[in-house]
């Protein structure tokens, strides 16, 4: 029987995706615990329906969490930073799609919001590509 394992990175050559992982886990868990302890407060703010914001807040603390736990791995799976980036992605998708396509009655400062959580996970996703490439 013949065993393979997925590419993996090392603690001495992730530094620069240690630090990415790290800074998409802080923005990302603190974003979830934002709108789970503020989702009816920012709905009125945003635009955004608070029963949207309960579960992507959830979905978020626990995605910022699972970073952290992949980012302190003493070896970094390829395949589930991969899997990150494509997250990032399809969040970064989503939040132009929502925009174009007036999925929700945003205000002002809640397009501003969408456009710049967009800007930050496309920021994390290219660090973290970044950092995979040096690895």
């Amino acid at each position: 029987m013949v065993t393979t394992t997925a590419p993996a990175v090392t603690t001495t050559d992730a530094k620069l995706l240690r630090f990415a992982l790290r800074l998409d886990a802080i923005g990302t868990g603190a974003n979830g615990l934002l709108y789970l302890g503020a989702a009816a407060v920012f709905g009125g703010m945003f635009g955004l329906p608070a029963a949207l914001l309960y579960p992507i807040g959830v979905f978020l603390s626990a995605f910022g969490a699972a970073l952290l736990v992949l980012g302190a791995r003493p070896v970094i799976s390829k395949a589930a930073v991969g899997v990150v980036m494509a997250v990032n992605v399809l969040w970064v998708l989503a939040s132009v799609e929502a925009l174009i396509a007036g999925w929700f009655p945003l205000t002002a400062l809640g397009t501003a919001l969408v456009i710049a959580q967009a800007a930050a996970v496309a920021g994390f996703t290219a660090l973290q590509y970044a950092g995979l490439r040096r690895a």
